[in-house]
């Protein structure tokens, strides 16, 4: 075989000759190939540079709360119904919660917006955790009430939130809203309890296998989580009374049969306690980018707040007043400019939505029919100030 390999004319020195082309070939290309792929490689780069800037111009991020709670729901909300893709870009985060969001809002550069409850900014002002937060954080909006549930054994023979001292409470993750909530709930009770620190789905079934007592949560009713849980769950809720104590930060509440058919009797209407949802962002500068990209959100947000009314949104969008004041907080100035504008309208907006909700006709209508109907309400409203 070698020695047929040396011939002259042989099939190697064929195959030698046909490779030395090639070589030559590439070589004597490449430079054209090279230049036009680097040519090429600018323009993308150039293209998707300017795409990329514009995108990041035009989003603004809102950090929420843990994929089965209310926050996320309503951030997925915003961004369902303001986020064109092009001009505005509402980018839902998944968050640890209420005082976690208000900390995230604080120092990261990255987040424009959260949801938090009013009561932890009023901590956060008295123990100054964070510094001073006059001129940091500002208010967009007050959106909804948020209900303690307080889930016990249907078989533990608990009837009191005061029976549940000395036993495993669990109060949901580290610096999540509901832990702070619930810490500051049970000390103004003075219930001690042994707290536990476990996600809602694990806290629950920890409580179905009886190894804590009861499991806290504070979210905006029905909660995905528990809004589906069957009357074999073998849990229930125990009542939280509306006691003098609470009534500086938080606000009466009720869970019925019809949030959770599973967990509440049939026509019974179980006392809780509530804390206010508000909407918060930092507070950038007049005239940087940030400014703008908030100011553009605002006046989407409120321009388009009747659509928050309507199914599929989460059913709390029925209770946002986005004229309601959060006292001792600043609102964001283009918000509170955009209310001053428009008060009367939302004012007409807002008293029509109760109108509905107070008959039970608020998930029940069109959403062509339910503006029909308000601007004949609009009208009716005129006629009557007039006379």
């Amino acid at each position: 075989m070698w020695g047929g390999l040396r011939r002259p004319g042989g099939p190697f020195q064929v195959t030698c000759v046909l490779a030395a082309t090639v070589l030559v070939a590439a070589f004597s290309l490449s430079p054209t190939y090279a230049q036009n792929s680097r040519n090429r490689w600018f323009a993308e780069k150039q293209n998707f540079g300017a795409f990329g800037e514009r995108l990041n111009a035009n989003t603004v991020t809102i950090v929420s709360g843990s994929p089965n709670g209310t926050y996320l729901s309503i951030a997925y909300d915003l961004a369902a119904v303001l986020d064109d893709g092009e001009d505005l870009r509402v980018l839902p985060l998944i968050g640890k919660g209420g005082a976690q969001n208000v900390r995230d809002v604080r120092f990261l550069k990255s987040v424009d917006l959260g949801i938090t409850q009013t009561n932890l900014l009023n901590n956060f002002r008295r123990s100054n955790e964070l510094g001073s937060l006059d001129g940091k954080i500002v208010y967009i909006a007050k959106l909804f009430s948020e209900e303690m549930h307080l889930a016990v054994r249907a078989d533990s023979g608990l009837t009191s939130i005061e029976q549940l001292a000395g036993k495993k409470v669990n109060f949901g993750f580290v610096d999540s809203g509901t832990q702070v909530t619930a810490r500051d709930i049970f000390s103004r009770l003075n219930v001690k309890v042994e707290e536990v620190n476990l996600g809602q789905a694990e806290g629950f079934e920890k409580l179905k296998s009886s190894e804590i007592a009861a499991n806290v949560v504070i979210a905006g009713k029905p909660v995905a989580g528990m809004a589906g849980m069957s009357a074999d769950a073998g849990l229930r809720f125990l009542p939280v009374p509306f006691a003098k104590e609470l009534q500086e930060d938080y606000l009466p509440g009720v869970l019925t049969s019809q949030d959770y058919p599973g967990l509440v009797a049939a026509g019974e209407e179980l006392e809780t306690v509530a804390v206010g949802a508000v909407l918060i962002a930092y507070n950038w500068p007049k005239g940087s980018e940030q400014y703008r990209r908030l100011e553009e959100f605002v006046s989407r947000f409120f321009s388009k707040s009747a659509q928050f009314q309507q199914p599929p949104r989460h059913p709390k969008w029925r209770e946002a007043n986005l004229a309601a004041v959060v006292p001792g907080w600043t609102r964001f100035q283009p918000a509170e400019e955009w209310l001053s504008r428009n008060r009367q309208a939302l004012t007409a907006r807002n008293q029509f939505n109760e109108f509905l909700n107070s008959r039970g006709a608020g998930a029940l209508d069109t959403p062509e029919e339910r503006e029909r109907l308000f601007l004949e309400f609009v009208k009716w409203n005129q006629g009557r100030e007039r006379r």
